[in-house]
This record gives C-alpha cells, structure tokens and sequence, in this order.
C-alpha cells in the first residue's frame, strides 16, 4: 500500500501503521484524536465532518463525532466494526490522491504539535507474563525455593493498579516516598525510594465495554482488544518489598505508570502474531484454551541515552487474549479506555532484561553508562526512554513510537 503523502517506504510509520493519539496545536488548544503518517498528524475529526456535515455519513458510525472529542474513549465504545471501518476509511483518503485537496490543510507537522494522555484511564491491571522475568525475580528473592510460584503456568497473574496516575510520555515522573525496612534495619524507616526502578512492558487498549457478570471468553477477547502502547511501570523495589505481603503491590507501583502517545492498532500488527512459546505442560484450563497468539515485537530501552537492554516480546509466555479472559472471567466487567500490562518483558539473556532489578541483580552488577558513571537504581535527573517496533508487510517496521520519562526529586 502507497501513499500520496511523501512518506518514505521504509519509514516505521507508514500507511500500514496508522496509530491514533491525542493532540492539540498552539493555535488550537482543544485535544482531538490525531492519526500519525510519516511525520505529520491527521486531524482525524476534521476530515470526518466534512462528510458528516454534508450528509455522506450515512448508516455508518460518526466517526467525526468520537474523534473530536478530547480522548479515544468515544471511538472505544464504537466496538470493532467501527474500529475496522474507520480503519479501511484512514486507508482510502491517504492513499487515494482524489482525497488529497480535503485531507491536506487538516496535517499538522509532528514538531508542531503537543501530544496527550489518548485514553481516559478506566481501570488499570498490571499482569506478570513473562516467565523469564517472573523466575529472575523469585531466584533474586527467594533463592532457596523454587523459581516460580506454583500457580504461575495456572493463570496469568496480575494486580490493580491506580488508573488516575497512568502519564503521557515526556512527563516527569517524581521520586515517591514511603516505608522501607532492609533486613539489617532494626525498623521500617519513611523517605524517598532509594531502589527507584524501570519495568519494560507492552499495553493493551480495550474498547467495547460490557456488563457485571459477563465473562468474555479468549476467542471473543480479540473483539475488545482496540490497540497497544508501550509502557513502563515505574516502581519502588524497596517500598514493594516492605509492603507487598500479603496482599501485593501497592505505594511501590502506584506513584506513576507512563504510556507511549500513540495507540498501534491491533491491527497494524496482523504480521507480528506467532504461536505462544509454551503451554504445552501443564495444559491450561478450558477458559484459558482457544485463539492464543503471542507477538513478535522487539523493545529497547535507554538510560540517559545508552542502551541497556533490548528485551524481546515474542518470548511471553500469555496471551493478551488469555490475560483479558483471565480478568473478566469471574463477571469483572470491561469499560471503555480500560488499560492492562504485560508485565515486565524480559529474555533469558542479560541484555533482553527489562528491568533494572534484573540488569543489576538487586543492585549487586551496577551497569555502567555511556558516560562511565554506574547505576544499580535510578538516580535524580536520570531519562529512561522504551521505543519499539514490530514486523509489517514486506518487510516494514510499524514503529510503536517511545515512551520517555525523567526522574525529578522527592519534594
């Protein structure tokens, strides 16, 4: 597929990419829903209310409408038959040069633009589904047990996470506080983290909301899931460690969760699916069975611009469709602009870890920079920067975009 626009073939946002995000301008302050070619924006309302206000729109969903509202929520709830029409509609009028006198005074260059937060968060979950990071942490931990805990290949394990403190990319994120207690300290002790750490994952956009008490079943689970970000959730080793027994994570992961600007399409990625790594033993219970995929998507992650790890998503040990099943399987409903984790994506190899625990051991390795200072945890001022990419059509990237924050003091 071309494009009429000057949009290099290889260029990782392309026409087969297409991700949405929400944006404003300096002559124009009101957020609305962009759509990314190249390097330019597409006012996507803009364009859809010339043919909504002359009377084109027809049966069709009001794509204008949702598009001009100040988060993707509205075009969520439209479900996947408007997500694919909408689709096969962005297609047409950035290929077809007969569209081009009408699409092209609603482009705005990239550099011009402000990005924002694109969903409305609803309810936030992080999962654990790597098993590479799941069994680096229990030998760092719990070095004299087994590695995973026992019911790990059972189901696809997560936690509620706070949804009001998901962030755009570039926002800063601040240095939390709490309690912290290490093993030779006679009591807990209050102050800033001083174990300040990075999680590398994927996030899933879910649109199509649905009832209490209505499961939503893996081979249905394809239809809500509307598109991914990049995201890394901030979190505080030792806060986590003093508190996380027995109820699990909370001040240690709920300080800041940050998320790329653009949304990829679940549909953008139809080349990166591939069969999950494993599985096989044990089986999975009949919910968890059904159209599992995994996906091919090739992450990197920068500290203060050296690049300390390039963690590799194909290795995931659960689906995003079991992940979703997983969370509404007791009645749990779905709204629109939901947003769920991977967790941590981490490889077998050191360099394909995604967090610093990982990287550094605990902080036992310090890794060293490109400016030769070291770090087993973050320090003030530090910059950590997630981009990826994933395989498109004859042989394309569809870049996922980056997801970039810097770490300022505890007030």
């Amino acid at each position: 597929m071309t494009t009429w626009l000057d949009v290099p073939a290889d260029h990782p946002f392309g026409i087969d990419n297409l991700p949405y995000g929400v944006f404003s301008t300096s002559s124009d302050a009101t957020r609305r829903v962009g759509v990314r070619i190249g390097d330019v924006v597409l006012d996507a309302g803009a364009v859809a209310a010339i043919g909504r206000d002359a009377g084109r729109v027809g049966a069709g969903p009001d794509l204008a409408t949702a598009w001009q509202a100040p988060s993707l929520n509205a075009f969520l709830a439209l479900g996947r038959p408007a997500w694919t029409i909408a689709r096969a509609w962005l297609t047409e009028i950035l290929a077809d040069d007969v569209h081009r006198s009408r699409v092209e005074p609603h482009l705005h260059r990239l550099d011009t633009v402000t990005m924002h937060l694109p969903i409305e968060v609803a309810d936030y979950v992080d999962f654990y589904a790597s098993e590479d990071h799941a069994s680096n942490v229990g030998k760092i931990f719990r070095p004299d047990n087994a590695a995973l805990p026992p019911n790990w290949k059972h189901l696809p394990i997560g936690y509620h996470g706070r949804s009001g403190t998901v962030v755009v990319s570039g926002t800063d994120v601040v240095r939390p506080s709490g309690q912290r207690k290490a093993p030779s300290d006679p009591a807990p002790l209050f102050g800033p983290s001083i174990r300040l750490d990075i999680e590398a994952e994927l996030g899933y956009v879910v649109g199509g909301a649905t009832e209490v008490g209505t499961p939503v079943s893996v081979d249905e689970a394809a239809d809500h899931l509307f598109g991914v970000v990049i995201l890394n959730d901030w979190s505080a080793r030792d806060i986590q460690a003093w508190e996380y027994v027995p109820l699990g994570p909370f001040l240690g992961k709920s300080f800041a969760t940050s998320i790329s600007a653009w949304v990829t399409p679940l549909d953008a990625l139809a080349q990166a699916r591939l069969a999950l790594p494993g599985q096989e033993e044990p089986a999975v219970l009949p919910y968890l069975e059904g159209p599992a995929f995994g996906l091919d998507i090739h992450l990197e992650v920068a500290l203060n611009d050296t690049v300390v790890s390039r963690p590799e998503y194909a290795g995931m040990y659960w689906s995003p469709v079991q992940m979703l099943a997983h969370l509404t399987v007791n009645g749990a409903s779905l709204r629109n602009g939901d947003l769920f984790g991977s967790g941590t994506v981490s490889g077998p190899e050191k360099g394909t870890r995604g967090s610093l625990l990982e990287l550094t051991w605990n902080g036992t390795e310090p890794l060293t920079l490109g400016d030769g200072s070291t770090r087993g945890f973050l320090e003030d001022g530090d910059t950590v920067t997630i981009s990826a990419w994933a395989p498109g059509p004859d042989g394309t990237r569809i870049g996922l975009g980056e997801v970039s924050g810097t770490i300022r003091p505890s007030p």
